[in-house]
């Protein structure tokens, strides 16, 4: 299958990961079947075999899978499926048809709702489609309504027969106004319309299906007096067979009414003005058939002109910008959404990651509606989708599903380019809206681009977001914090650490502060307020001048494994601070590992932290990292030899990359073999000269 999995994961079970790869190589087609006779028995279902040692499965591009999976013919597999798979990823999307979303709807009910996936995790969506995100982030909270037209569930018994299609999760989210996309989802959204007009073109002339789009499902919200009502539009209802829906609950007319009359007009009272579609562009007669080799060039024409014609639209830009006014509030209820209670609740899953995936001010006010409630959530992942401003949404969301009972938040990865609020003013917030949470790991790349961060209307006062207040004791015991360039305030640092007092590891990178003082308070209050502190890390931080403390840490009799990564440790004064520090640690018999890559220690610190090995030393070290310290062969044999003249049991492992060893190769295999009588090495075949060489091109 010419599949090699990644380094960074652990394989147990060889045959288990060989049959998962073979199931979604046959899934997608890229094993031809046909080609073995074996494979291509009738008494033997390549799929149905090996869909018991399926753990996680992948969908990519435009949903490829997901319809072969829910057809009859493969009920057995899914059922298998559904209670052998546990994580579901999805990679790459493209604007999907009809077809397809509902496919994945029915996959994802039936994975989720009655199955075993207990995570959900989307990767490298540059342009998502707001209708199947939405879809996906509903599914996955637990939250079920049978698409238009689509057959009952036989797994959900007797009450979800006989239910009248439902609106779709965009509608039921969002009602009826919602914000303009950005440029590159519409021009997208309207590539993706030409082409299905071509295919439905070409398609024979069926019986009526629904279409179930962004456009087609969005409800129109009417006011009347003190009464309320929800309406979609004819076509969408006319399309499916269905009544159209008198009412809504009386519940949601009279909050929606005494919220939204007081922003709508009273000539808007009767009916709301439709939303104008895309224009095609001056010349374009219509939509040609795709065929041969003009498809692509055709596509990039539309493409082009949409994006020019995009500036004559202004009433859809109008009709935008009213709504993204509208959805400045962060309580659904201020907003006229609709209440999930109409939807069926299923099981949902507890783990969430979105990587790159841009999040719209719809996307982004979806997500934060649903996580207020989402209870059974445990881990959530926020890596680069571009927040901005929608930060204090999701504080508020946070906070709300704090207050929930049951809440089951503990982990907390969040990262992005950009920050309304610094990080530490960041971190503040959070771990004051999630006193429960036990893993937050955060990372800003850029400096906040504003010292007073505009908060949005209606998304709370900025001190009930950053206020100056002291932060009640949480329960965090694992703290990662990647900074942007630029000194950090150590008292908003040391605030956070006070507040942390079941504290097991710390975690931080490229921290700058404004003296070696500050750094000195932030380590002097891990030693009062962090006893339980057993791991600490510091990476890419200039610690030159903080000498002193840095003897400080290495004398602390709680920590068990210290890193200092890309430190500059011995850039000032090495013969006089590694005696010191080669004291310090032959003293401390708590430490376990230490972790010094790319601090140039060369072969005289080398040698020199042999001694820390000695019959006089109490050190209890088992892990040393000397990766990336510009050590020779010649040194590493001499620390291979004092080591063995010492006597020293094996003391575990010594992780050696990215050193100068090819320079003389007999000399380092001799080296790293009296080594391993000691520990256990783990070294690789780097070339220095040419990595010297691409960091000379690079300078």
């Amino acid at each position: 299958m010419k599949t090699r999995p990644s380094s960074l994961e652990s394989v147990t079970c060889w045959r288990a990961k060989f049959m998962e790869a073979f199931f979604s190589h046959v899934l997608r087609g890229t094993i031809d079947v046909s080609s073995d006779k074996r494979l291509c028995d009738q008494r033997f279902s390549p799929l149905l075999h090996s869909s018991r040692h399926v753990r996680q499965l992948t969908i990519c591009n435009m949903l490829q899978g997901a319809t072969e999976l829910v057809a009859e013919p493969n009920r057995r597999v899914l059922e298998t499926l559904a209670s052998s798979l546990h994580t579901l990823k999805f990679r790459h999307l493209l604007f999907s048809d009809v077809a397809a979303q509902q496919s994945l709807r029915q996959l994802l009910h039936q994975l989720i709702h009655h199955g075993a996936v207990s995570q959900v995790s989307l990767y490298s969506w540059p342009v998502p489609e707001s209708a199947l995100f939405i879809l996906i982030l509903t599914m996955s909270a637990g939250f079920w309504q049978p698409g238009p037209g689509s057959l009952p569930c036989r797994l959900c018994g007797e009450a979800s027969r006989g239910r009248a299609p439902s609106r779709d999760e965009g509608s039921l989210l969002l009602g009826s106004r919602r914000p303009r996309r950005d440029a590159a989802e519409r021009c997208a959204a309207a590539l993706m319309a030409t082409r299905r007009k071509s295919e439905v073109k070409q398609m024979p002339r069926a019986a009526p299906t629904t279409r179930v789009t962004r456009r087609s499902t969005q409800e129109s919200l009417t006011i009347g007096g003190t009464d309320s009502k929800f309406y979609l539009p004819a076509t969408s209802y006319e399309a499916s067979g269905t009544k159209q829906p008198s009412s809504a609950p009386a519940a949601a007319s009279s909050a929606s009414s005494s919220t939204s009359s007081k922003r709508a007009p009273a000539s808007s009272a009767s009916q709301p003005k439709p939303l104008k579609r895309f224009k095609r562009a001056a010349g374009k007669k219509g939509p040609r058939t795709r065929q041969g080799s003009g498809a692509e060039s055709e596509d990039l024409y539309d493409f082009v002109f949409i994006v020019a014609g995009e500036k004559e639209d202004g009433e859809e830009m109008e009709i935008g910008e009213v709504a993204c006014r509208a959805l400045d509030g962060s309580d659904p209820s201020c907003l006229g959404l609709p209440a999930l209670e109409a939807s069926q609740r299923f099981r949902s899953i507890s783990t969430l990651e979105l990587f790159t995936v841009p999040l719209s001010t719809e996307a982004a006010l979806t997500l934060c509606h649903l996580l207020s409630s989402w209870v059974s959530l445990e881990s959530l992942t926020l890596s680069y989708n571009g927040l901005g401003s929608n930060i204090f949404r999701l504080l508020d969301s946070l906070r709300a599903l704090s207050g929930q009972a049951g809440c089951r938040l503990r982990a907390l990865h969040l990262s992005d380019l950009f920050s309304p609020l610094p990080i530490l003013e960041l971190t503040r917030a959070i771990v004051r809206a999630l006193p429960l949470l036990r893993v937050l790991s955060i990372r800003v790349d850029h400096p906040s681009q504003r010292d007073n961060p505009a908060v949005p209307e209606n998304a709370g006062p900025p001190g009930h977001i950053i206020g100056d207040e002291e932060i009640p004791e949480n329960c965090l015991e694992q703290l990662e914090m990647g900074f942007p360039r630029g000194a950090q305030p150590a008292p908003l640092l040391c605030s956070v650490l006070k507040a942390s007092g079941s504290l097991q590891q710390l975690s931080l990178d490229s921290a700058t502060f404004a003296s070696p003082q500050d750094f000195g308070l932030v380590l002097q209050t891990l030693k009062e307020y962090n006893l339980s502190l057993k791991r600490l890390s510091f990476h890419d931080m200039n610690l030159a001048d903080c000498q002193s403390e840095v003897l400080f840490l290495l004398k602390n009799l709680t920590l068990q494994e210290i890193t200092f990564s890309f430190c500059r440790l011995f850039e000032k004064c090495p013969a006089q601070f590694l005696p010191e520090m080669v004291a310090a640690m032959k003293g401390n018999s708590t430490l376990k590992g230490l972790r010094l890559p790319g601090n140039r220690l060369g072969n005289a610190g080398l040698l020199a932290l042999a001694d820390v090995f000695s019959e006089d030393s109490s050190s209890s070290l088992c892990q040393l990292d000397i990766s990336s310290n510009c050590i020779k062969p010649d040194g590493l044999l001499e620390f291979a030899k004092r080591l063995e003249r010492w006597g020293r049991g094996a003391f575990g492992h010594l992780r050696l990359f990215q050193n100068w060893l090819d320079q003389d190769a007999v000399t380092a295999r001799e080296a790293i073999r009296r080594l391993r009588a000691t520990c256990h090495v783990v070294s690789d075949s780097w070339d220095s000269t040419q990595a010297f060489a691409d960091y000379v091109s690079t300078m």
